[in-house]
């Protein structure tokens, strides 16, 4: 099968593409593996609010959760289970992948419980749990980088486990998760695991920096404010990548890096997430076709993979060198009365709610759910 000419041209202009999406239909139809051949799609990320949906619709789980309920499980063992049994199947669909990119691409993330976002220890102790349950190469345990979650960043990497860190909003946030994955590959090192196994990427999310963002221009209603809906979003990353490339790519601060490279260790990429289009005023493609860089992922939901499919214009690198532009849009949202601290404080506190908000509707609706099969109505 021909893969899909505009994903493709994504892929070779230096951008992983990576499904935002994973359920056990998906992995049982063949879908994924289509996804893999028809669509460039070489990863796939995980969070509560998308197993929430997937255990919530249709009947693939309803077998397992009987032999759960036989056994005596409890809501969070039979969610452990089902989504641990859900990741490391994808693990295997993606095993090819991973080992024709050298373990850079073929990965599947799997979070830790959003309660534990506050927590250093907790999250460390779980991210340990959750590699060994997985039991596989391609596994990366996203860890939210909340300050309490910046030690346990370091931590986990130390233990020579690959960490896709999420709920990045800030550059400041950002430079600080840069060097939590310095930190843990140097202790890593130490510790004696080999760095060129130890992969990681940090997700910076997008489009909710321009749905809280326009929120407040729309308030403040000038002129000089709404002409910049819209914008915020795409020139915070485009901001997150030179410093990217500061740090990894050649910059007055790769040092660092280039001494652990030496023994073999390896970038960690941006990952643009939350790139689906929120706002129906803006192109449904732009958070994909507007972020082109090499060294990247995109995370996709389905709906935008399939945009990008059918219209989605690649031309090249649009992030490199326009950082200048991107510091000129934060300087103009400063000046018409955005706080950008305040902003991003807001979004990082919404994205641990919601995220602990699906975890507990998970946690119910699995416990009704043994509850019906221990019962036998289910």
């Amino acid at each position: 099968m021909a893969q899909n000419e505009n994903l493709a041209a994504l892929s070779a202009a230096g951008v992983s593409v990576w499904l935002d999406d994973l359920s056990r239909d998906r992995i049982r139809s063949g879908n994924l593996a289509e996804l893999i051949e028809t669509r460039s799609v070489v990863g796939v990320t995980t969070n509560p609010t998308i197993f929430q949906g997937a255990l919530s619709q249709g009947h693939a789980y309803d077998g397992q959760l009987k032999e759960l309920a036989a056994q005596g499980a409890d809501a969070d063992a039979a969610i452990r289970t089902i989504t641990t049994d859900d990741v490391r199947a994808a693990c295997d669909v993606f095993a090819p992948v991973f080992e024709a990119t050298g373990g850079v691409d073929g990965r599947v993330s799997i979070e830790v419980d959003p309660r534990l976002a506050f927590d250093a220890d907790r999250t460390v102790a779980q991210a340990v749990e959750l590699w060994k349950i997985v039991d596989r190469p391609n596994l990366f345990i996203k860890i939210p980088a909340t300050e309490e979650g910046l030690p346990a960043i370091t931590a986990v990497i130390a233990e020579g486990i690959s960490v896709n860190v999420t709920l990045i909003f800030s550059v400041q946030r950002y430079r600080a998760v840069m060097g939590a994955y310095l930190e843990g590959v140097k202790k890593a090192k130490v510790a004696g695991h080999d760095p060129a196994k130890i992969h990681s990427v940090a997700s910076f999310f997008v489009s909710r920096v321009d749905t809280e963002i326009d929120k407040r221009l729309e308030a403040l209603g000038t002129e000089e404010a709404l002409a910049l809906r819209g914008k915020a979003g795409i020139a915070n990353a485009v901001l997150a990548y030179a410093e990217y490339q500061d740090v990894f790519d050649g910059g007055k601060h790769t040092s660092t890096f280039l001494t652990l490279a030496a023994a073999g260790a390896n970038r960690q990429r941006p990952l643009w997430a939350s790139t689906g289009v929120k706002n129906p005023d803006y192109p449904d493609t732009m958070y994909v076709t507007e972020l082109v860089a090499p060294n990247t992922v995109n995370t996709l939901p389905e709906k935008t993979l399939q945009a990008v499919a059918d219209h989605g214009a690649i031309s090249g690198d649009t992030v490199s060198g326009k950082a200048e532009e991107a510091k000129e849009v934060f300087d103009r949202l400063a000046a018409v009365g955005v706080d950008l601290d305040d902003v991003f404080a807001v979004l990082e506190r919404e994205g641990v709610d919601k995220f602990e908000k699906s975890w507990e509707e998970l946690l119910s609706a699995t416990a009704d759910e043994l509850k019906s099969a221990s019962t036998g109505n289910g």
